[in-house]
C-alpha cells in the first residue's frame, strides 16, 4: 500500500493519510454521523482497513490533543484490474464546505494511481447535489443511472474519470 499524505491550501491544516486500526473508533463515529442508511458496520470498516484490495483514507486535523479525524474515503479494487471504485466518502458535518471533499478526492485519485488503477468510478445519490457538482467540476463523466440503488429507493448516478499520471 502507498501512504498518501496530501496538504491542502485551506484555512486549516488538514492532511490525508492511510487509515489504520487505531482509527477504527473515529471511522465508525464518522460513518454513523454521516449516513442514515447504507452505513458500513464496525466489522465492515475493520475488514476494509485490513483488505489488500481496499484503501481507507483519513482526513485529519492536528490540534492540541493530537489528530482529529474529520473525513474519510474508502476505495475498492479488484486484483489485476485497472479500475478503482470510490465506495464511500464522508466529511464531518462540522467541517462541511471547507474543501475537505476536494482534498479527499485528490487523495483518492492519487491512491488509485499508486495502486496502478487508471479509471475511477463512483456512484452518487441523485439528491446529493453538492457531491454531483464536485464530481462534475473535477472532470467525472456521468455514464449511467442505477434506479432504486439506495435502501430508501433513491437512484444513483454513475460517474467515472480516467486518471492521468501528473
Amino acid at each position: 500500500m502507498s501512504a498518501p499524505c496530501h496538504k491542502p491550501e485551506t484555512a486549516f491544516a488538514a492532511s490525508v493519510r492511510l487509515a489504520g486500526p487505531d482509527d477504527l473508533d473515529a471511522l465508525v463515529a464518522l460513518e454513523n454521523a454521516s449516513f442514515v442508511d447504507e452505513r458500513a458496520s464496525r466489522r465492515s470498516i475493520r475488514y476494509s482497513l485490513r483488505s489488500p484490495t481496499m484503501s481507507v483514507l483519513a482526513a485529519v486535523l492536528d490540534d492540541s490533543e493530537g489528530e482529529v479525524l474529520v473525513g474519510a474515503a474508502t476505495i475498492e479494487r479488484r486484483r489485476k484490474s485497472r479500475i478503482a471504485r470510490l465506495a464511500s466518502i464522508a466529511v464531518s458535518s462540522s467541517r462541511s464546505g471547507q474543501g475537505l471533499g476536494s482534498l479527499l478526492l485528490d487523495a483518492v485519485e492519487a491512491e488509485a494511481l499508486a495502486q496502478d488503477c487508471s479509471l475511477l468510478r463512483l456512484e452518487a445519490r441523485t439528491d446529493n447535489l453538492g457531491a454531483i457538482r464536485l464530481y462534475e467540476r473535477r472532470g467525472y463523466k456521468h455514464y449511467g443511472t442505477k434506479p432504486d440503488y439506495y435502501q430508501d429507493g433513491t437512484a444513483a448516478l454513475c460517474f467515472e474519470k480516467i486518471l492521468i499520471v501528473p
